[in-house]
């Protein structure tokens, strides 16, 4: 049978030891690898591999010696536990290598973890594990963790108190980053908090978030937005030192204008309005922008975006122009408009 969602994240934290076998299938090679290495160490344990209790074989492999995989199953170990033989990159033209496995099959066998890519509807690989009672197939695609998949892997790096608005900004963070790159942080985040018992808080979170290129133009960004015209020329010479392109940082500034003026003329406030922006903005920064939200008005936050938009058009012109000089002016202007 088929797992959807919620019914995959539960068998996968405690896994039904009946099953003769679990089909892993989608477009993200990433997200598949960590979710059967997550079913693996809850099967086998952390010894599993130096005791010989699991196995490893690849699609190719299996398609040589079709005899291998039936032997894997059978095969007794010297360590008692339970056995698991992996089969990575399967396609369909081996799913009969699988069937005639399956037939064979007894309780007491080891247990096959197969992976592969991007399947159909019609895939036969996926005919033989879903349409078998003793086996799963779980379909793994790039659909943002859910909340339980969130919770599972905070539990499995330690993190059991977290405040909830923390909770909120790595939802956010989850769907912006990598499921490893996610993973890692909430790692990071748990070795932050190893001495501390007190609940993870919305600072610890952007304290242990991977830092993004956007991340070294906030500066300059926020002192127009903030109105701190003196703050910008120091601000643009340390950026123009650094090789910051000026057209990046016309972007971002332009994104940040934009998510400004969302939040301002949303009818249920700048809260509302930030919590749903993409990319996500959490923590000190999102307080930040919620109060320059409240401190700038609709009309002159147009003025500032048709600022930028002028500054973007005579960047990519064809015509020489002294680009950080013209980002610095913008800067200025945008500043001097910022409300008293």
């Amino acid at each position: 049978m088929k797992l959807n969602a919620r019914d995959a994240a539960r068998f996968l934290a405690k896994p039904d030891l009946t099953k003769a076998g679990i089909l892993f299938f989608g477009p993200d090679a990433m997200r598949i690898a960590l979710k059967r290495q997550d079913l693996i160490a809850t099967l086998v344990g952390p010894e599993g591999e130096s005791e010989m209790r699991l196995t490893r074989m690849s699609g190719a492999e299996l398609r040589k010696d079709p005899a291998a995989l039936l032997d894997a199953l059978k095969a007794q170990g010297f360590f008692p536990g339970q056995r698991v033989v992996l089969v990575d990159d399967a396609t369909d033209g081996i799913s009969k290598i699988f069937a005639a496995a399956l037939e064979e099959w007894q309780p007491g066998d080891a247990m096959m973890v197969v992976t592969a890519g991007q399947l159909n509807a019609r895939s036969a690989l996926r005919k033989v594990f879903e349409g078998s009672g003793s086996c799963v197939g779980i379909g793994v695609y790039t659909d943002p963790p859910s909340r339980e998949e969130i919770e599972a892997t905070l539990q499995k790096a330690g993190i059991v108190a977290i405040d909830p608005d923390a909770m909120t900004d790595l939802t956010n963070l989850s769907r912006e980053l990598d499921p490893g790159d996610f993973r890692q942080t909430v790692e990071k985040l748990a070795l932050y908090k190893i001495s501390d018992k007190t609940p993870v808080t919305p600072t610890d979170v952007v304290a242990c978030a991977p830092l993004t290129s956007e991340a070294a133009l906030d500066d300059a960004i926020n002192f127009a937005a903030d109105g701190n015209s003196a703050a910008i020329v120091p601000q643009m010479h340390r950026l123009a030192g650094q090789g910051v392109n000026p057209t990046t940082l016309c972007i971002g500034a332009t994104r940040h204008f934009r998510q400004l003026h969302a939040a301002a003329s949303s009818d249920q406030g700048p809260e509302a309005a930030l919590s749903r922006a993409r990319p996500p903005v959490f923590g000190p920064r999102r307080d930040r922008m919620i109060r320059q939200a409240r401190q700038w008005q609709t009309q002159r936050l147009e003025m500032a975006l048709k600022v930028l938009m002028d500054t973007d058009l005579a960047l990519r012109s064809s015509r020489p122009v002294p680009a950080m000089a013209m980002m610095e002016r913008a800067f200025i202007r945008i500043a001097m408009l910022r409300p008293k």
